[in-house]
């Protein structure tokens, strides 16, 4: 390995800063008020729109630093979850999975992205949709049953019922999304990291 790819890989600050303003993107959207599904278990908010912008827009490190910033933050205590809740307690609850599902949704959002033409990430939001649902269905979704059979004490057939409630508003989050995300790529085309030769 040679100095300048050791170095063109380390983050720069710029990096750092993005990072940092999407994980505050996620807090803010998990804030939001919420509507409660499935008895109260599992809220619906924001956050899986912020989450899988941030790997639209950032690619899959940096978006999945993003959401890892912003998990580890909550952990440490900082009432940045749904509802106000804070700390590891949150992670033995019943949207642990959910929530260990967001950084991978990022990372493959933005990694799909991230190999997309570059000419078509500033200008379709239909690819970009399709690669939040992809991402949010096969990370978000089965980890977040699975989450829910577990702590909840309940079977996958039940929790997979309550999860059907969060299918209408993710496709409109998705679609959101990469209508943002396609916005920002028009005004920063140079914002996903440039491809390795």
């Amino acid at each position: 390995m040679t100095t300048t790819t050791s170095a063109s890989r380390r983050l720069t600050s710029t990096d750092l800063a993005l990072i940092a303003a999407f994980a505050a993107l996620i807090a803010v959207c998990a804030l939001l008020p919420a509507i409660n599904v499935g008895a109260g278990l599992v809220p619906i908010t924001l956050q899986t729109f912020a989450v899988l912008l941030s790997g639209a827009v950032l690619g899959a490190k940096r978006g999945f630093l993003a959401v890892m910033l912003y998990l580890a933050v909550g952990a440490a205590g900082v009432p940045v979850f749904s509802g106000g809740a804070a700390g590891l307690a949150v992670f033995a609850g019943p949207t642990a999975g959910y929530l260990i599902g967001f950084p991978l949704a990022a990372a493959l959002c933005g990694f799909i992205v991230e190999r997309l033409p570059r000419e078509k990430v500033a200008t379709s939001i239909p690819l970009i949709f399709a690669a939040g649902l992809f991402s949010s269905a096969l990370l978000i979704h089965t980890l977040g049953i699975l989450g829910l059979a577990w702590r909840a004490d309940m079977s996958l057939a039940a929790a997979a019922k309550i999860d059907l409630a969060f299918w209408p508003g993710d496709v409109i989050k998705n679609l959101a999304m990469a209508t943002v995300a396609t916005a920002v790529h028009r005004a920063f085309p140079d914002l996903l990291p440039a491809r390795r030769k």
